[in-house]
């Protein structure tokens, strides 16, 4: 009988389960926050010029390498998320003036203007034209906090807003921005250039922003008047294998392809 009411040795199991979920959990903590990573110095691919050499001497951040912060700076998604939807402690609120105007086909096209709070480390006149990225605008957490930052280095900020992104802004022609349409761009540096005929640009894009100031520059020659430099920032440069990439499970990619495509499709809603 006493042999009979001796209980199993289930708990030496339960605590084999109990470690090996721990074990997976671990795993894929530190798979998904990337914590075995490696730091390393960014990669720089240019041309040995004296421009090369000048900007390499001016910004030695430039070789420095990259230490993120613990735990969870490694992880570009908790970055994302954190810093796209949420910003900083303290975002900063830069105000400004918005801008409209009227396209040939009816579009009405708006952008905002920051003027500097500083004088120019130079003493010159220098407007940033900025390009946001997919659907993005001026009241973007990552916008405001560049042209605060801009603004308190001397810069004035023109941030355009995709015909479409705004929610406050109503479409009065049959369309929305485009990955190639340089229209609403163009229009808002040809009113920086009339309005400020002193001042120099830095022309400046992020993602698909990027594609659409470098298509704009080498659309006309014309287009290149004025500008001291562009620069493009996270620009994706082939749709064809962007495609591909963004079809793909590992690192959540088609995850991210969601939830872009359903950004858009709100967007496209919202003006029917």
């Amino acid at each position: 009988m006493s042999a009979m009411l001796e209980t199993p040795e289930l708990p030496a199991v339960f605590d084999g389960v109990k470690l090996a979920a721990v074990a997976a959990v671990l795993y894929v903590i530190v798979r998904c926050l990337n914590l075995k990573s490696p730091t390393a110095p960014p990669q720089l691919i240019y041309q040995d010029s004296a421009l090369a050499r000048f900007l390499l001497k001016s910004c030695p951040l430039l070789t420095k390498e990259y230490i993120p912060p613990l735990i969870w700076g490694k992880s570009g998604h908790i970055q994302t998320a954190l810093y796209g939807k949420m910003g900083r402690v303290r975002s900063p609120h830069p105000h400004g003036h918005r801008k409209y105007l009227t396209m040939p086909d009816g579009a009405t096209a708006t952008f905002d203007l920051f003027e500097p709070q500083s004088e120019h480390c130079i003493g010159e006149d220098v407007t940033m034209v900025i390009c946001p990225g997919i659907a993005n605008h001026s009241e973007k957490q990552y916008i405001r906090t560049f042209v605060d930052y801009a603004q308190s280095n001397g810069y004035r900020c023109a941030v355009l807003n995709h015909l479409g992104a705004l929610p406050s802004i109503e479409l009065t022609s049959p369309r929305m921005f485009t990955y190639g349409c340089t229209w609403e761009f163009g229009a808002m540096v040809n009113y920086i250039k009339k309005t400020y005929p002193q001042t120099q640009l830095v022309v400046v894009g992020f993602s698909l922003g990027g594609n659409i100031v470098c298509k704009y520059l080498g659309e006309n020659q014309a287009n290149q008047e004025r500008v001291l430099c562009c620069v493009s920032v996270c620009q994706g440069y082939s749709a064809l294998r962007a495609q591909e990439t963004f079809m793909q499970w590992d690192q959540c990619r088609r995850f991210y392809n969601f939830l872009m495509a359903d950004n858009m499709k709100k967007i496209i809603l919202s003006h029917r």
